[in-house]
């Protein structure tokens, strides 16, 4: 019973997020359908490495599949593609030891979030938030600074959610600056839901001049969600990458 990783890119846009739901269009769904047409039903307990939200896209997704019956990777791998609709895709399919877990055995996942400054692109609107105000990129920075480390991030989260632990460990967050884009690049161990759009929302306010850092700081001592700012739209939210690293990683 072999069991392989899948390395998958798909754009959010149409789908209702990663998990499947009864009657919605998900990427889980998608991806069921078609492993169980080439694999003949013999596919079982799919594992994603990040449950992505509804309108957001990857680039760098990891999922793993467990099946019953000797495969040939490079077979299935062309079979998906010719199965799978245009906006997802397997970019890399291999077989690994049988332990693997995709979200179990993952020690970071990294996002990158889009910003452009001034006048819109019709070409990127499906995948930047448009601003038209001037921006403190400095006090961003430093708020994103603030970010990284271990904390409670209870106020970047819906009220109403099945996380009964907050805490996470972020090792990275940044702003770059890309031409004409600011990009949001953060890695944490794990994201709670909606997380790294309602940092985004929260440090524009920072950005604005609406807020001050210290009051963003606060934020990550278990504040309640009403104390942060909005949560950002989703086409602009990327997950980028899943790190798989050192003596932990079991597929070598």
């Amino acid at each position: 019973m072999p069991t392989l990783r899948l390395d998958l890119e798909y754009d959010g846009e149409r789908f209702a997020g990663w998990a499947a739901q009864p009657g919605q269009r998900t990427v889980e769904g998608t991806l069921t359908e078609a492993l169980a047409t080439v694999l003949r039903g013999a596919a079982r307990d799919l594992r994603v490495a990040g449950r992505t939200d509804a309108g957001v896209s990857a680039a760098g997704q990891v999922a793993s599949v467990v099946v019953d019956v000797p495969v040939d990777p490079s077979r299935v791998l062309r079979a998906l593609n010719g199965t799978l609709p245009p906006d997802v895709a397997v970019l890399a399919l291999r077989e690994v030891p049988d332990s693997f877990d995709a979200r179990a055995h993952a020690r970071s996942r990294a996002y990158e979030y889009r910003v452009l400054q001034g006048p819109p692109s019709p070409l990127r609107r499906r995948r930047v938030l448009s601003v038209s105000w001037p921006l403190d990129v400095s006090a961003m920075r430093a708020a994103a600074a603030a970010a990284v480390g271990q904390h409670d991030f209870r106020a970047f989260t819906p009220t109403k959610t099945e996380h009964v632990f907050f805490d996470r460990t972020v090792l990275r967050c940044e702003w770059q600056e890309r031409g004409d884009e600011l990009v949001l690049c953060v890695e944490a161990d794990a994201f709670l839901r909606h997380m790294v759009r309602v940092l985004v929302g929260t440090m524009l306010l920072v950005g604005r001049g609406h807020w001050n850092v210290a009051r963003f700081a606060r934020l990550l001592e278990g504040a309640p969600r009403a104390a942060a700012g909005p949560t950002a739209p989703a086409h602009p939210l990327t997950l980028v990458a899943v790190r798989y690293t050192g003596a932990d990683d079991p597929t070598g």
